[in-house]
């Protein structure tokens, strides 16, 4: 048994509150892997869990973080062995069993996955499940026939984590990339990850035609709410339009016309509970081929377990851009 520090979230009798405690490795969820953890990131999920601001967590209490990465120390399944580099994204942590805000983790060794040649641990991190999610976006698009050919491919709120990665990433596949963003001082930035157009979401008028001169060959929204209702009447025919997020709102209003007309589709991004051969796809391809180019520019902030209440409160106060490092190990 061996003790620790873990941002923990408890929802009781007492109310919901969140903050570090020591536990020990036998407090844990059950798992095969146990890991030391090197580093995790901070997702707008998270910002949730630890606040208590939506309710994401299904059982109590947990420790928050629903992406981890490090190096094993144990495990009862021979697929892993002492030393190994690991990571894992979503897969229930922070959700149902314990995430990475702490300083050891018990992982199902069913959605652990070993460290790909071409990034490390920090690198996946960076990436992180926000990554995950838009390289996802992308392989699913391209499952469904999506080529650079289509034309450009939208990105709405694309000063995030997701947005500037999937800049990254699509530009790195060889797409041209709009991005659409209402902080215009982050354009040159975007620029600098891969964006050719930046779009003021403050500027961008949609006409409210059931169909428009396409405009997209494809989009990957992080919006959801008028700004989907906008696109879908812009996309060309037979363009993917993937929804992960829902900043802007959970309804959208729409007409059967793209979809019957154009033959749009529109894919739905569920990162959590993604397949584990399809979660191996798309690490390979984030280790290599769609490796964003400017991951350390990405990074744009790096806290300990202690930090992580402020960087909770400025994400969800709309203050935040590009990703959080959560560095738990100071020895890497």
């Amino acid at each position: 048994m061996t003790m620790f520090r873990a941002f923990r979230i408890h929802n009781d009798e007492a109310g919901y509150r969140a903050g570090i405690e020591a536990m020990s490795t036998d407090a844990l969820s059950p798992g095969e892997v146990l890991v030391k953890t090197a580093y995790s990131s901070v997702n707008y999920k998270d910002a949730l869990a630890g606040t208590g601001k939506g309710r994401i967590l299904r059982t109590y209490p947990l420790n928050g973080g629903i992406d981890v990465a490090g190096h094993v120390i144990a495990s009862t399944d021979p697929a892993f062995k002492e030393g190994d580099a690991v990571l894992c994204t979503g897969s229930g942590l922070s959700e149902t069993r314990d995430g990475g805000y702490s300083e050891y983790a018990r992982l199902d060794a069913r959605w652990t996955i070993p460290l790909p040649a071409g990034l490390s641990l920090r690198e996946s991190m960076i990436l992180g499940t926000a990554g995950f999610t838009a390289a996802l976006a992308l392989l699913r698009m391209q499952d469904n026939r999506q080529t650079p050919s289509l034309g450009p491919i939208a990105v709405t709120g694309a000063s995030g984590g997701v947005g500037q990665l999937a800049i990254d990433i699509f530009s790195r596949a060889g797409y041209e990339v709009h991005a659409i963003s209402g902080k215009t001082d982050h354009f040159d930035v975007l620029r600098e990850l891969g964006a050719s157009e930046c779009i003021d979401r403050h500027q961008l008028v949609f006409s409210g035609k059931p169909m428009d001169s396409a405009r997209f060959g494809g989009a990957l929204d992080n919006v959801g709410g008028s700004m989907l209702s906008g696109l879908l009447p812009l996309i060309s025919p037979y363009g993917n339009v993937a929804i992960c997020g829902n900043a802007g709102g959970v309804a959208f209003d729409s007409t059967v016309m793209p979809f019957i007309i154009r033959g749009a589709s529109l894919l739905g991004i569920a990162s959590a509970g993604t397949a584990r051969d399809i979660r191996d796809s798309v690490w390979q391809h984030l280790a290599s081929d769609w490796k964003p180019r400017h991951l350390e520019r990405i990074a744009t902030r790096e806290v300990t377990l202690d930090g992580l209440p402020g960087i909770f409160a400025s994400m969800l106060a709309g203050d935040s851009s590009g990703r959080t490092l959560v560095r738990i190990d100071n020895t890497v």
